[in-house]
């Protein structure tokens, strides 16, 4: 190539990498684009269809639901000190899956932990604050403040979960 038609080329070359698409082919590429995802719409609550073992006890009619879905009875109030968001709180506890199956329990040896520090699943985050030592409560917790849909272990994916619970002291 010539060396006078070097930089008249080279300039037409940038001049091109620079240029600004017009108005016209802006709007084409938009209307080409595929549309944005829309927003995850919120689980539906299953737990009023689900059923219950007859010898958990679950009626989720009697139970209160809370605002994030999750359903509680106490069966015993305590009369001790008051389980806080901040608080430690130590249980005996029994879980199961909705027919019977018990995937997991403390056995007399008391699980501790620290309410509101997301140590343990959103259930129990959510369900243990409000109960006094002594107390004993029925927790029906949704998949998504479980396990949610990847399971663990014994736990199907996407399973509500039930837990029975006794507050044996509070910190």
């Amino acid at each position: 190539m010539p060396r006078n038609l070097i930089y008249p080329t080279l300039a037409l070359i940038l001049a091109a990498c620079g240029a600004k698409p017009d108005a016209a082919a802006t709007a084409d590429s938009a209307a080409a684009a595929p549309p944005a995802p829309a927003p995850a719409a919120p689980a539906a609550d299953v737990i009023p269809t689900t059923t219950f073992a007859p010898a958990l006890g679950v009626d989720v009619a009697t139970m209160t639901k809370t605002a994030t879905g999750l359903y509680y009875k106490d069966l015993v109030v305590g009369t001790g000190a008051e389980a806080k968001v901040g608080t430690t709180a130590s249980l005996n506890y029994v879980g199961t899956l909705p027919d019977g199956t018990q995937f997991d329990a403390s056995n007399g040896r008391p699980y501790t932990f620290r309410i509101g520090d997301k140590r343990v699943i959103q259930g129990w985050d959510d369900g243990v604050p409000g109960m006094k030592v002594g107390g004993k409560r029925l927790l029906v917790i949704p998949s998504e403040q479980g396990y949610g849909a990847n399971g663990s272990g014994p736990i199907p994916p996407n399973a509500v979960l039930v837990f029975s619970l006794e507050l044996v002291t509070v910190q």
